[in-house]
């Protein structure tokens, strides 16, 4: 893979495991934990919520779904 794929899987995974171990988080939280702009954050929640791993029961709040994941380091 490209090193900027490598980048973006290791930084969605970074996001999912924040998100998990935080419960519910704003996309705000998000942007000031990884320091990248709202639209990346939401590109990658995006990737997320496709996979079913996380869910936004209000507008701009995240938590993760009962979804089984199995983490890599």
């Amino acid at each position: 893979m490209k090193p900027t794929t490598d980048r973006m899987l290791i930084r969605i995974k970074d996001m999912y495991k924040y998100i998990r171990d935080n419960g519910t988080v704003t996309t705000q939280d998000l942007v000031d934990e990884f320091g990248i702009t709202p639209r990346t954050i939401q590109r990658d929640l995006n990737v997320l919520a496709f996979n079913d791993l996380v869910e936004s029961p209000t507008r701009g709040k995240w938590t993760t779904t009962q979804k089984k994941v199995k983490l890599t380091s």
